[in-house]
């Protein structure tokens, strides 16, 4: 479950995705694999651009972000953790095209990856989830990955199968899910997560992995 920057986007959740205007002076980079970042508060960083300013159109929907995300992991770095994760996803009955979607959102297939909220590894599990799994080296491929496969799989039982919001507690705790009433929770990275891992899952339905 990762912690990373403010990513903006605004969206109203009732039933599934409804979204809605959000004023404000939105910032954005693409970065060197191609993912795009949104903020409001670019901070020093000057790789950030301006997007619209406040009183301008309103942010992209949901919707169009979810379109626009034609980014994807370069294939050598895809075939390389297939293995390992189809079979995790075999082992622990999860759709390996949803295991490779959150990889790629979470750290575009980086095992070494390490947020600044202490997600670490290829799916970027927190201390806290992987003692939970029984992960002891979160920078193991092998076992983070069967660690994320694993929890996963709960969240799609606690969900009764829903991925959005198997997905959506992924990114925020399944007890903000629950908080929220089993609907997405509307914290701007986890609105901007969702429909990110959604795309990439779509793609991977139809790609050979």
């Amino acid at each position: 479950m990762s912690g990373r920057s403010l990513w903006i986007v605004c969206a109203a959740l009732a039933v599934g995705f409804v979204a809605r205007p959000a004023m404000a002076d939105i910032f954005t980079y693409k970065d060197d694999n191609g993912v795009v970042h949104f903020t409001n508060i670019p901070s020093n960083d000057k790789r950030y651009k301006l997007l619209r300013k406040e009183g301008d159109n309103p942010v992209p929907t949901v919707a169009s972000l979810a379109r626009a995300s034609t980014w994807l992991p370069s294939e050598t770095l895809i075939q390389q953790y297939s293995p390992i994760i189809e079979r995790a996803s075999i082992a622990h009955g999860v759709e390996k095209a949803l295991v490779h979607a959150v990889i790629s959102a979470e750290s575009g297939y980086n095992p070494s990856a390490i947020s600044r909220a202490g997600a670490i590894g290829i799916m970027q599990l927190m201390p806290g989830t992987a003692k939970r799994y029984g992960v002891t080296n979160s920078l193991d491929p092998v076992q983070n990955i069967n660690g994320g496969v694993r929890y996963l799989k709960d969240l799609l039982v606690m969900f009764n199968g829903n991925i959005e919001l198997a997905v959506a507690a992924y990114n925020a705790g399944e007890n903000a899910v629950v908080r929220y009433g089993n609907r997405i929770p509307p914290y701007a990275e986890t609105v901007h997560y969702v429909p990110k891992v959604l795309g990439f899952y779509r793609k991977f339905q139809t790609k050979k992995v």
